[in-house]
C-alpha cells in the first residue's frame, strides 16, 4: 500500500523555520515527482512547491518563491520543505503528494497527483 507521511509540523513564531519532511513508504513507482500542497483557514488548497525525482526541476507558489527550499534525499524515500521566514498567512495544514506521469508544466496542479499524506499542522503566531 503506497504511503506518504509529513511530519514536522508545529507552532511557530512569525520569523521563525520548520522543516517539513515526507516520508513514502517505498511503494511508490519510481521515479516520480513530489509536491507540497497547503490549505490555510478558509481557504482552498494550493500549491507550495513540487520537485522531480532527480531534484533537476522545482517549481514554486510565488508566495513562498525565496522563503521555502523542497529537496529531496532519495536514499531515504523523503523530501524535504524548509520554510524559512514564516508569516501568520503560512498557517495552514500541509500535504505532501506524489505523482508518476507529472511533467514540469503540470507540477502546480492538484489533479496531477495521485498520492496524498494525511497532512501536518503548522501555525505560525505574529
Amino acid at each position: 500500500q503506497v504511503r506518504l507521511a509529513e511530519s514536522g509540523g508545529g507552532l511557530v513564531q512569525a520569523g521563525g523555520s520548520l522543516r517539513l519532511s515526507c516520508v513514502d513508504s517505498g511503494r511508490v513507482v519510481r521515479p516520480y515527482t513530489t509536491g507540497w500542497f497547503r490549505r490555510g483557514p478558509g481557504k482552498e488548497r494550493e500549491f507550495v512547491a513540487a520537485i522531480n525525482w532527480s531534484g533537476t526541476d522545482t517549481d514554486y507558489a510565488n508566495s513562498v518563491r525565496g522563503r521555502f527550499t523542497i529537496s529531496r534525499d532519495t536514499a531515504k524515500n523523503t523530501v524535504y520543505l524548509q520554510m524559512a521566514s514564516l508569516e501568520p498567512e503560512d498557517t495552514a495544514v500541509y500535504y505532501c503528494a506524489a505523482g508518476t506521469t507529472i511533467i514540469s508544466s503540470t507540477m502546480t496542479r492538484e489533479e496531477a497527483y495521485a498520492y496524498w499524506g494525511q497532512g501536518t499542522q503548522v501555525t505560525v503566531s505574529s
